[in-house]
């Protein structure tokens, strides 16, 4: 009898542990995460111009050209 009430006490707990995961994980990407289609926040990086490192911003570019942003996972990296 122990052993089916603990056994039901462990099954609530984890059905109560991934479901508090699930939220969190939910508020997370609803807050933060861009959509495909939406505007880009702006930001700045590094780029080397072949003598000097420059900063260049995603609003220089903003309303005068087309701008394609790609991400590379592990590009470059070996990974």
């Amino acid at each position: 009898m122990h052993r089916i009430r603990f056994a039901l006490a462990l099954a609530g707990l984890l059905v109560a542990m991934t479901a508090a995961t699930m939220q969190a994980q939910t508020d997370k990407e609803g807050s933060s995460m861009p959509k495909v289609g939406d505007t880009a926040p702006d930001f700045t990086l590094k780029y080397f111009d072949g003598g000097n490192l420059k900063d260049v911003k995603l609003s220089d570019y903003r309303g005068k050209k087309n701008v394609v942003l790609a991400f590379y996972i592990f590009a470059f990296t070996g990974g």
